[in-house]
């Protein structure tokens, strides 16, 4: 355990998901980069590492849209560590030293890995090992379901909708018959995943060594063709043949026009509040027990969330629902205090959503990009306006790079009210007083996107919302990764008293 408590205290740290570090086989990983960029932000007085989140992805390679909301995405494994380990061979665990251009190859990458990480788990399966095993029988509540899935998602499809209705509605001899037919499948999904709790762990102690806490991140919602909906239907709003009749996203806000329509289904309230929230009592044990302090991503769905009826072409026809706020969070703090939990709350925002956030004490988020875009008093944004209790930052995952948005996304109007606070102008130096500012700002948390610390033009943009292809690519060649002007950003850190333990 860490000796201080996330958030406590004025820090700061950087956001850079996995998959964006470099890596010659094609997607960056848990291993030995990992280590160095941890061990690398902490001598550099970081407080913080914040990724998105680690679950495996499907169409789109959108961490947010996952088939399994505990599971660990096996392409983040360590092809190096797994050698380390005798799982695989130095002849097998050659790397293909892949083209260095600043882009994830997704589909280079898993037809690289795949191969070897099944080799890889079939060896761990065959050894018998007792802590695999004992992993096994601790993580059996979701990772029994999870294995299942993976199996049957092999040979019949993730849209488990079309599956036979034996299984599709889970009869429990059909289930355990699957068990049984698919026993090789199970065990080497479940040895992944294994693999990756290690890896992670073992990253996770380089952390807690240096006094680097993990910020992580958890979707609120889940997929239709996902382990966690066809497990338990019952916590989503499904009609009799478990097909959403509501699907999430939010309404037009600064991103989209016609709102963002995510398809996810929404969660059955009700239900849930009957069985005292044991789903997501569950989801958040396992969160908290992987990262030192988890972000909500769209908190004010826990509010209140946009429905909308499902097979709409956009989000314009939801309509605002409530949730049972007060009762969920109380169950929460009494199943898991300590709470370390932060609030996205961005877009179109109530004052219940800021009640419920300043109620239990959670930091929520503060953009500098949204400062500049109108005259209103009130713009929380503003630097005189920031809370104390929140984390900063120029720009998410969402937005585009610091310099990006100088460049190409700031109005004559918006320009000169950025000036009323710094002299950002276009390029490198823009980003450079950009940064200046938000470290200035009375938030007691900052984190800077790895993009922005080395002022890197749109291209580099991880996320566009309501685009659905192109995403998620960007990753550090080896040159910008050695490049990272950590040592710099912690000297501007602590001549505004953010430097880990002052």
């Amino acid at each position: 355990m860490h000796s201080f408590v996330p958030f406590s205290e004025r820090a700061s740290g950087v956001l850079l998901h996995v998959t964006s570090l470099p890596s010659p086989w094609g997607v960056g990983d848990l291993g030995e980069r990992a280590h160095e960029f941890a061990q690398r932000l902490a001598a550099a007085g970081q407080r913080y590492w914040q990724t998105l989140p680690l679950n495996p992805v499907s169409t789109g390679n959108s961490p947010y849209f996952s088939p399994s909301s505990c599971a660990g995405n096996p392409m983040l494994l360590s092809i190096e560590d797994l050698r380390d380990r005798g799982l695989l061979s130095p002849e097998e665990a050659v790397a293909p030293g892949l083209k260095d251009d600043g882009y994830v190859d997704f589909e280079r990458a898993q037809d690289l890995k795949q191969p070897l990480l099944l080799r890889a788990a079939e060896r761990l399966v065959r050894s018998d090992d007792p802590e695999f095993l004992a992993y096994c029988d601790h993580e059996a509540n979701w990772l029994d379901d999870h294995a299942l899935f993976q199996a049957l998602a092999q040979e019949l499809g993730s849209a488990w909708r079309s599956w036979p209705d034996t299984l599709k509605f889970r009869d429990a001899a059909a289930i355990a018959s699957a068990r049984e037919q698919h026993a090789a499948a199970i065990e080497i999904e479940k040895a992944l995943q294994y693999l990756f709790h290690c890896q992670w762990e073992a990253l996770r102690k380089v952390c807690e060594g240096c006094g680097l806490a993990v910020l992580g991140d958890m979707p609120i919602y889940v997929n239709t063709d996902s382990v966690d909906v066809w497990a338990s239907p019952e916590t989503f709003c499904l009609d009799e043949h478990l097909n959403p009749t509501l699907e999430s996203g939010v309404p037009p806000d600064y991103f989209s026009a016609t709102g963002q329509l995510w398809r996810n289904p929404v969660f059955n309230w009700q239900t849930l509040e009957r069985s005292g929230f044991s789903w997501w009592i569950e989801r958040l044990k396992l969160l908290l027990a992987r990262f030192d302090a988890v972000r909500i991503d769209h908190f004010r769905g826990l509010a209140q969330f946009w429905a909308v009826p499902a097979g709409a072409d956009n989000a314009i026809d939801g309509q605002w629902m409530d949730v049972p706020s007060h009762a969920f969070f109380d169950a929460l703090h009494a199943a898991l205090h300590p709470l370390p939990l932060v609030a996205e709350d961005l877009g179109t925002i109530t004052p219940d959503v800021h009640e419920l956030r300043d109620h239990y004490g959670f930091p929520g988020m503060i953009v500098l990009q949204f400062a500049f875009n109108d005259d209103h008093y009130d713009n929380p944004y503003k630097p005189e306006n920031h809370r104390e209790n929140a984390i900063a930052y120029l720009g998410t995952h969402d937005n585009n790079t610091c310099r990006g948005w100088l460049d190409d996304e700031l109005d004559e109007h918006a320009r000169r009210r950025l000036q009323g606070y710094t002299d950002a102008q276009a390029g490198p130096e823009g980003v450079r007083a950009m940064l200046e500012l938000l470290l200035s700002s009375r938030a007691s948390t900052t984190i800077v996107c790895a993009q922005d610390l080395l002022a890197l033009p749109a291209e580099a943009r991880m996320n566009i919302p309501g685009v659905a292809e192109g995403n998620w690519r960007w990753q550090l060649t080896a040159a910008q990764f050695e490049a990272l002007p950590l040592q710099e950003l912690g000297d501007r850190c602590a001549a505004h008293g953010r430097s880990a333990g002052a």
